[in-house]
């Protein structure tokens, strides 16, 4: 049997998939109001958008400014941070949902996608994948603590290393026209030739910066996705680390936390990641609303990110010589006595492979 997405009005056969239905749990909401809830906006987006392109300014010049100073550390940590913003603006824009004007949604995506040194192409597919087979261990190619868990990778992530040097190096194998095994997996062979162009596009533009033989060019664009990175890998660590693996429910492998609405701009959003699971359809900006409706079927909103980190530090650090050790999230009372074997935490946990039983850590 064959698979298909749909993108953007487009359909797309896709590589065979361990599961071939969409069996994840999601709560009940009237088709008006999830229609009220996806409705995209120009206006919005270029907002959204535009203020970050002011502060990427503002902290730029700032930076520039102090040049020659003892200031210009920070003044350029201030400016990658805030330029490390286009992780999670690439990220909504592969959905096409912050614009409702197809060719802004996919400009913006190219754009955030080569400041963050993710090829467009590939990262669309690879996070296809992710939506449809979250935390399911061998098919989702974006887990990003795999168990055992890693620490030192886990605290190079900060500045994304290694991450950084495998996606230059995937990028520069289909510049020369090799397909990766990744790619073969979940990027459908349609999709191959312009990978492979905007592949090629990527390299020439970032040898061009190499080729400038000075540091400043390089530390506005592309270096600030890694000294500035670190506020972006707190908050996206939040998202699945420590919680279940091969479970069909994202209450159960996703955090959802409370951000201040600074970090909320900045992370466009993405705390509320389980809503983001659950309906990816959903833009950024109706995000907090879709939360609001269907909070009574969730379990708990962390409150904050050291709420969050109170729990994740020791569960990867347990992880880190127990690869069978798990969070198990506690959810909704009536969600446990509704019947639904997927809101059951006991059901999950007898559902989960062999090697979780044993090992949970009910939260």
């Amino acid at each position: 049997m064959k698979e298909f997405v749909i993108y953007q009005n487009e359909c797309y056969d896709l590589p065979a998939m361990k599961h071939q239905t969409d069996d994840w749990y999601r709560p009940q909401i009237s088709r008006k109001e999830l229609k009220d809830l996806m409705q995209r906006s120009d206006a919005k987006g270029l907002i959204d958008f535009g203020l970050w392109g002011l502060l990427l300014i503002a902290s730029g010049y700032l930076a520039y400014a102090a040049l020659g100073t003892y200031w210009v550390i920070p003044a350029f940590f201030i400016y990658g941070t805030i330029y490390s913003s286009c992780d999670a603006r690439w990220h909504e824009c592969a959905h096409g949902t912050p614009f409702r004007t197809r060719w802004l949604n996919e400009f913006f995506y190219r754009l955030s996608s080569l400041m963050n040194m993710r090829e467009g192409t590939y990262m669309r597919w690879s996070h296809t994948r992710h939506h449809t087979e979250t935390i399911q261990v061998g098919i989702d190619p974006e887990i990003q603590v795999m168990r055992p868990a890693n620490l030192t990778n886990v605290i190079l992530d900060f500045l994304w290393l290694p991450g950084v040097f495998a996606m230059l190096k995937m990028m520069t194998l289909h510049a020369l026209g090799i397909i990766t095994k990744e790619a073969r997996d979940f990027v459908p062979p349609s999709e191959w030739r312009p990978m492979i162009w905007w592949s090629r596009l990527y390299v020439v533009i970032y040898l061009g910066m190499i080729a400038v033989k000075s540091w400043l060019p390089l530390l506005y664009f592309p270096l600030g996705r890694l000294y500035g990175g670190w506020l972006h890998q707190v908050f996206a660590l939040t998202q699945h680390a420590g919680l279940a693996e091969d479970v069909r429910d994202h209450r159960l492998n996703t955090r959802t936390i409370k951000l201040n609405p600074f970090f909320r701009f900045l992370y466009f959003n993405m705390n509320y990641h389980i809503e983001h699971h659950m309906f990816p359809t959903v833009p950024f900006h109706a995000l907090p609303r879709l939360s609001e409706r269907i909070q009574k079927d969730l379990p708990r909103q962390y409150n904050g990110l050291i709420d969050a980190y109170r729990e994740i530090v020791p569960v990867l650090i347990r992880q880190s010589s127990d690869a069978n050790y798990f969070l198990l999230r506690e959810l909704p009372e009536q969600n446990r006595s509704s019947g639904i074997a997927e809101a059951n935490p006991r059901a999950i946990s007898e559902q989960s492979s062999e090697k979780n039983k044993g090992n949970v850590s009910h939260v």
